[in-house]
């Protein structure tokens, strides 16, 4: 089957600025500089600006240095436009979904470019109900700010102020304290907690260690430069070790905008997300929180999930890659769980988007009422051997090539109805992605390294 990378595939081609996820690109270079920041905040605001009322913006972010570039650009096109602007300094990406809707703001913004490296950067929207936006008003926006900044200038009596909102942490330690249940404590658990550096480095500790937890904190000395950088949800071998070297009972590695996490067990092993939602799944289910009848996740996410998920009476919905994709298909469906199997998991009792923190909370909370080890509470299934593999090639559509398409059909006869191939084509690069699972890991192996040689003969 064919799907569409996280980039956006034709989502990408139809709008030049805004991804699925925001805009991100390159610090100081082109989206991403001053000017282009201006313009955004001056084009957002006037798409946001409706009614007679005080308009108001909340603006967040992590803590790469280009974000003190960034955010006072923002702020000025956003007051330029008539906004009020309300600064919220280093909060987590779900902070900001949460703080727009409780702050009654018109429009949330989060400067972050989460798991990637300090020198890229970007901006997430939400909209007043905390959802991010739709790709028909990012649209609408770029068309403002290809019509210049002067047509989203406000009068001079109009301009907005900015002040600074100084208990906005607290608030969102509170939020994140009361998703976990008021009858369990972690008291008598060693939790490693990595905030890699970034948007979580102060609250997440707090929260772990409020509830009751001893907690080891690592990654929460960022500098503006080491976000991401050995350590977090991309790099969890810190935790992994740390883990390990304190003896603890879970480790939990968020990203720099924590949004996202990865947890490892008492032994230091690697927990992803498909095994995370196994477990709310089961325990929501168990204690009648569970709704529509099943989870959202992508077509990455294994097979082992979705077996594991029909024994128990349960359906996987599946999505293309993207976390606003599982966010559509749970409004849509009326479920509540949903995510990724790169960490990205959204709790919809909870949070609008993904949040890192209220995900590790969730499984504590299973240890701490059934007294078990993580090993045994997130251990599910067996997954399927699984494989992927990146292919670059010289531009156009590889995938239309008559000997790929031979290929492909082979490798999915090979694979029956016992496994999946998924090809997906990046939307920021010449690069096919190909993946395969099944219960037979040779096949697995040899049907993703046919169809690569098949795309890489493919070649002009």
């Amino acid at each position: 089957m064919r799907g569409d990378d996280e980039a956006g595939g034709k989502m990408t081609a139809e709008r030049k600025i805004f991804g699925t996820d925001g805009v991100r690109g390159l610090a100081n270079a082109g989206a991403m500089t001053p000017a282009a920041m201006l313009n955004l905040g001056i084009a957002a605001g006037r798409a946001f600006k409706n009614g007679a009322h005080r308009h108001r913006v909340v603006i967040g972010k992590d803590t790469r240095l280009s974000g003190y570039m960034i955010e006072p650009a923002l702020t000025a096109g956003f007051a330029a436009s008539g906004m009020d602007v309300f600064l919220l300094g280093p909060l987590p990406t779900p902070a900001m979904a949460m703080l727009t809707r409780s702050l009654r703001a018109d429009l949330g913004v989060m400067i972050s470019a989460s798991h990637n490296p300090y020198h890229d950067n970007g901006v997430k929207f939400f909209g007043p109900d905390g959802y991010k936006l739709s790709d028909e008003t990012e649209a609408r926006i770029e068309r403002y700010m290809a019509e210049g900044a002067g047509e989203g200038l406000a009068g001079s009596l109009e301009l907005g102020r900015v002040k600074r909102v100084d208990d906005a942490g607290a608030r969102y330690i509170e939020f994140a304290k009361n998703s976990f249940p008021k009858s369990l404590s972690l008291e008598g658990l060693r939790v490693v907690i990595d905030c890699a550096n970034g948007a979580a480095y102060k609250v997440a500790p707090t929260v772990l260690w409020e509830l009751g937890a001893e907690v080891k904190e690592i990654g929460v000395e960022p500098d503006g430069f080491n976000i991401n950088s050995q350590c977090g949800s991309t790099a969890p071998r810190s935790m992994q070790d740390a883990v390990r070297e304190y003896r603890a009972d879970i480790g939990i590695a968020l990203d720099g905008d924590a949004d996202r996490v990865i947890i490892c067990d008492e032994k230091g092993e690697i927990v992803d997300g498909d095994q995370i939602l196994a477990l709310i799944a089961r325990t929501w289910r168990k204690n009648g929180k569970l709704r529509g009848g099943g989870v959202v996740s992508t077509v990455m996410s294994n097979m082992g999930l979705e077996k594991y998920l029909a024994g128990e009476g349960l359906k996987l919905e599946r999505t293309k890659v993207g976390d606003r994709y599982v966010v559509e298909t749970m409004r849509a469906k009326g479920i509540n769980v949903g995510g990724e199997p790169s960490g990205h998991v959204i709790l919809s009792d909870y949070a609008t988007t993904g949040d890192g923190l209220v995900t590790g909370l969730q499984v504590l909370a299973v240890v701490a009422a059934e007294g078990c080890k993580v090993s045994d509470a997130c251990r599910s299934y067996e997954p399927y051997p699984q494989v992927l593999q990146n292919v670059r090639h010289a531009g156009g559509d590889p995938l239309a090539n008559a000997i790929v398409k031979a290929a492909i059909k082979d490798a999915e006869a090979r694979l029956g109805s016992k496994g999946r191939l998924v090809i997906r084509p990046s939307g920021t690069e010449p690069v096919i992605r190909v993946m395969a699972e099944a219960e037979d890991a040779r096949l697995v192996r040899s049907v993703v390294v046919d169809v690569c040689a098949a795309i890489d003969k493919a070649r002009p």
